[in-house]
């Protein structure tokens, strides 16, 4: 019994040491929007999507087209591509 009362407090300090990562990050991105700008009126496409993620450094891309509601959370590692209705980019932003 003595012995539990001894190592209960090494393994609670064990467990309290381990740093979770942090939930919808994705650790060593972040998104720079600066770059994105250039994209704007080309076609959205999945070559053109994965185009934006190099150049802006995100980890993940949403695209919104029009008419489609999207979270307001913000995500430093997201780059969000807005549509038109014929399907050219119209903005790139982060988050």
């Amino acid at each position: 019994m003595r012995s539990i009362a001894l190592i209960t407090p090494v393994l609670l300090s064990a467990c309290a040491a381990a740093q979770p990562p942090v939930h919808g990050v994705t650790a060593g991105h972040r998104c720079q929007s600066g770059t994105g700008a250039s994209f704007v009126g080309q076609s959205a496409t999945s070559e053109t999507g994965a185009a934006i993620l190099r150049a802006t450094h995100a980890a993940v891309l949403r695209w919104a087209p029009p008419g489609v509601m999207l979270t307001m959370d913000y995500r430093y590692d997201r780059v969000t591509v807005r549509t038109g209705p014929d399907g050219r980019i119209t903005s790139v932003n982060c988050g």
